[in-house]
């Protein structure tokens, strides 16, 4: 039987999809990010600081990386990390990426959120007497959770955002 000419260009896409898909969760240790480990999030050695700040920060006890960084979701959540990952793999394979690692808009629109949910009883009280401003916790809390180098770059892109 002799086989369809596309199966020959089919066939080796196919082999080399397989062969990335293995390198990214064996050798790049992508099976990792599917778990709640915090650990995981230094597996780059750019998150090194960040991951070191959390260990020392405040929120070690009460608050792991997804926490904060996935919406609550399953299917967000998921959706996020693979959004995240997939330009994340793409900046650092490429070169593109920041010495200061600032985080988009709407990454912070989820830690805001993640924010009011877990202190609402808080939150509830400010945005009843401050009104529904567009008060950020980012915005004067941005050390808590990692480090005061972090804090500075996010407060940088709240400002940014705002004008």
């Amino acid at each position: 039987m002799k086989l369809p000419k596309a199966s020959y260009v089919l066939a080796p896409m196919l082999g080399m999809l397989i062969g990335l898909i293995a390198y990214t969760f064996i050798y790049a240790k992508g099976y990792s990010y599917l778990s709640n480990n915090p650990a995981t999030c230094a597996n780059c050695h750019v998150m090194n600081a960040y991951y070191e700040g959390w260990v020392k920060g405040s929120h070690r006890s009460a608050a792991k990386c997804n926490d904060c960084h996935t919406p609550e979701n399953m299917v967000a959540k998921y959706a996020t990390k693979a959004s995240n990952g997939f330009f994340h793999s793409l900046a650092f394979t490429l070169g593109g990426f920041p010495d200061n690692i600032r985080a988009k808009p709407r990454s912070h629109r989820v830690v805001e959120q993640a924010c009011r949910k877990c202190h609402a009883n808080l939150t509830m009280h400010i945005d009843s007497t401050a009104g529904a401003d567009g008060t950020s916790c980012i915005r004067c809390h941005a050390s808590v959770g990692h480090n005061e180098d972090v804090a500075s770059d996010s407060r940088a892109l709240i400002e940014d955002s705002a004008q």
